[in-house]
């Protein structure tokens, strides 16, 4: 997710009420980059670990499975 998709969303919810706003878009473009360097952090979280697994199970012969299984759990830290 990118900083303009995390104030877009924002503006859609009335958090912000239009790009111009100055206030409140320094503050948001702030929020938005933190919150967008967490997912990512927390998405190569989930394929570095699956890959320990991977490799720990000597599974590499199907990378495509794998990344099937990988793009699961990002989905899933949605859910939760």
């Amino acid at each position: 997710m990118t900083q303009d998709e995390i104030i877009r969303f924002a503006i859609q919810c009335y958090i912000v009420t239009t790009p111009g706003d100055r206030i409140n878009m320094d503050a948001m473009t702030k929020f938005a980059a933190l919150v967008a360097a967490k997912e990512r952090e927390a998405c190569a979280r989930v394929c570095a670990d699956g890959l320990g697994i991977v490799t720990n199970l000597n599974a590499l012969d199907d990378i495509e499975a794998w990344g099937k299984k990988f793009a699961k759990a990002i989905r899933a830290r949605g859910e939760s």
